[in-house]
């Protein structure tokens, strides 16, 4: 059955135009199951895809399961040695039997394609939120230095929304996104980008990038940065290696390092990945 038509901005005014297909699977009784989404942009002809794992689906027979296991995979791949839209092409005239394609349908949008193929994909194939197993919250910065931090414990408190984590990035308790604000990071983190972080640091933070919180800044926008966390070393009284000051280090050559002394901030997260560009 062709995908409806959905409204994702104004062609006239996006960043993006783009076709998507709703990838299906035949079921018993002469019934089909969505599987994923496949997005084709128009000006870059690369592909976005979201699929259901294997794990996901009942009554799979070995080989098929087998199958899916590599099919996003497989698609990337062909993807990138034919182009996204001739990859379409080839599946709306090739499949018939275990998967099915719908037709095309136009979209524009801007922003990050992989966000909008999991929009698409949460409305057609998967919507359900599965805290901490696909998705983790998203939290304005305050309140995630308030909810997390050293001290401070993961549960309560509400989140302002849910993301979907990329398909391969391992999720556990305590994972929260926030918006990185600032160049200092980059190329690793662009200004704007949503960050996935780590609660409850443990072991040695030694060179991790770290969302830190520093007391001794009233300006909201200063008091929150991402850096490179590196220790200082000060040979102590007596003759034992003390942590006097840590160096806070940024990716961006035009920016500079900065000490703290371990009472003048906090860890509140370590950095996992970048879940949107900017």
């Amino acid at each position: 059955m062709p995908a409806q038509v959905i409204s994702m901005g104004d062609f006239r005014t996006a960043q993006h135009h783009a076709a998507w297909s709703l990838l299906e699977i035949a079921r018993p009784g002469n019934r089909t199951q969505p599987l994923g989404v496949l997005l084709a942009d128009a000006q870059t002809d690369q592909l976005t895809l979201r699929l259901l794992p294997a794990a996901g689906l009942d009554e799979l027979e070995e080989q098929a399961a087998d199958i899916l296991d590599f099919l996003a995979e497989d698609l990337a791949q062909k993807a990138l040695e034919m182009g996204a839209s001739q990859l379409l092409a080839s599946l709306e005239d090739s499949l018939s039997g275990f998967f099915r394609i719908s037709d095309r349908t136009e979209i524009a949008y801007s922003g990050d394609p992989q966000r909008k193929t999991d929009k698409l994909f949460d409305e057609y194939v998967d919507g359900a939120v599965r805290p901490y197993i696909t998705h983790i919250p998203v939290y304005q910065l305050r309140a995630a230095a308030t909810k997390f931090g050293e001290g401070m414990n993961t549960g309560g408190g509400e989140a302002e929304d849910w993301v979907r984590v990329p398909a391969g990035m391992r999720v556990s308790d305590g994972m929260f996104a926030v918006w990185v604000v600032g160049r200092s990071m980059e190329p690793l983190i662009k200004d704007g980008d949503l960050c996935a972080f780590r609660a409850n640091v443990t072991g040695s933070r030694q060179g991790k990038r770290l969302l830190i919180e520093k007391f001794d800044e009233t300006d909201f926008a200063s008091r929150y940065t991402v850096k490179r966390y590196t220790s200082v070393k000060d040979v102590g009284d007596d003759d034992d290696w003390g942590h006097r000051e840590v160096r806070l280090e940024p990716l961006n050559p035009e920016f500079e390092a900065f000490n703290l002394a371990p009472d003048q901030f906090r860890v509140v997260g370590e950095f996992v990945g970048v879940l949107e560009s900017a």
